[in-house]
């Protein structure tokens, strides 16, 4: 296992539950369509803390190479599901990402900590469930999903580096309420599969 994984996985609090696994292998068409979804909402996500902290240089650099690879990531996954012939459609989104921005302050410096905070999160789960997936997948999928592994890493790192810029202090504390919600929302069981849901039984 490299480094920036073994990383991740002592960062996360829990790992992929088998079940979801089990979920994704048998509707691959449905992870490859929100995965689409995920990188654009990521490239989304970068651009509007641009907007925000305009004054923020360190920031605005990382966060304008993310938005750039997160959008390649998205063409890249449009790419394979135009092989596959599977249509890009709308989704409802997974239940992930709203459940943790639930505990996001409204007032800065705190909101802007946080945001920062569960994007990390946000990174670090994606890759360890492509480093989760690949093994099980067919070849192509799996190089795709392996080759993502490394840019997923580095924006995890480049979000809490980021967070701890903005007020250090706070970063272990708000880390840990947000990872508690997390391991919630990764191992309940969800009522539809998708690339962050819990395992759908």
């Amino acid at each position: 296992m490299n480094t920036a994984l073994q990383e991740i996985h002592d960062f996360l609090p829990c790992r992929t539950p088998q079940q979801w696994i089990e979920n994704a292998l048998a509707h691959q068409d449905l992870l490859l369509i929100d995965h689409a979804h995920c990188e654009k909402k990521a490239a989304s996500t970068a651009l509007s803390l641009m907007y925000r902290y305009v004054d923020n240089t360190d920031l605005l650099n990382k966060m304008s190479r993310l938005a750039r690879e997160e959008l390649r990531h998205f063409e890249q996954v449009l790419a394979i599901m135009k092989t596959r012939g599977v249509t890009y459609d709308h989704l409802t989104p997974a239940r992930y990402a709203a459940g943790l921005r639930q505990l996001v302050r409204s007032e800065d410096p705190g909101r802007l900590v946080d945001v920062l905070i569960v994007g990390a999160i946000i990174e670090a789960r994606s890759c360890e469930r492509f480093a989760a997936l690949a093994p099980h997948l067919d070849e192509k999928l799996a190089d795709f999903y392996n080759s993502l592994l490394k840019s997923e890493a580095r924006h995890y790192q480049d979000y809490l580096k980021l967070a701890e810029q903005a007020n250090r202090a706070a970063v272990d504390d708000r880390v840990a309420e947000f990872l508690a919600i997390e391991q919630r929302l990764i191992t309940e069981p969800d009522a539809e599969f998708r690339f962050h849901s819990g395992p759908v039984n």
